[in-house]
């Protein structure tokens, strides 16, 4: 009996102290993932785009900037300044102030080689953030359906480069394995 006692008392002990650790995790789990504000919801969506659209400008190789999956679509380069270029013309509009060339459709002339278009891209997803962080909650939420318009135009324009590389054998840098 007393056996049974001591194993019943265990149990107890082990259940009551199971529920207080899951209680205590849980409220750990929460702490960290603290709701986000608007404007770090839309920081953190533009910087992933952003910065995944970067990777592949800065991965891709030169020799192949001029590459078309068809005669009819943008050459990897051409895609990557639209990009940008819409970004300023949206960031512009936001600002109400010039940031970046604004055409929708930058003339590769004006940019050359494959170090002024990452850096024009870089520059306009830089950019994009710092409004982002200028604007604040108030600013995001005046023009929320533009930004996540706008994130979701580099998200497509990601997924039209994926297809730029697996039409030429190579793995985009987000489908490689992790180191």
């Amino acid at each position: 009996m007393r056996n049974i006692s001591r194993s019943i008392l265990f149990l107890v002990a082990l259940v009551v102290f199971s529920g207080a650790s899951a209680t205590v995790v849980r409220a750990q789990d929460a702490a960290a993932k603290k709701t986000k504000t608007p404007s770090e919801a839309v920081l953190e969506s533009w910087n992933d785009v952003g910065n995944r659209l970067i990777t592949m400008a800065e991965d891709w190789p030169e020799d192949k900037y001029t590459y078309k999956l068809t005669p009819d679509v943008r050459t990897f380069q051409q895609v990557l300044l639209h990009v940008a270029g819409s970004n300023y013309d949206f960031l512009n509009h936001v600002a109400g102030s010039k940031l970046g060339e604004a055409a929708n459709d930058p003339a590769v002339a004006s940019y050359k080689t494959k170090a002024e278009t990452v850096a024009y891209l870089k520059k306009s997803v830089t950019d994009g953030a710092t409004l982002i962080q200028k604007e604040g909650d108030a600013g995001v939420l005046k023009h929320l359906d533009y930004w996540i318009g706008y994130v979701e135009h580099m998200g497509e324009h990601y997924g039209l480069l994926v297809a730029y590389y697996r039409a030429n054998n190579q793995v985009p840098p987000e489908s490689r394995p992790k180191k």
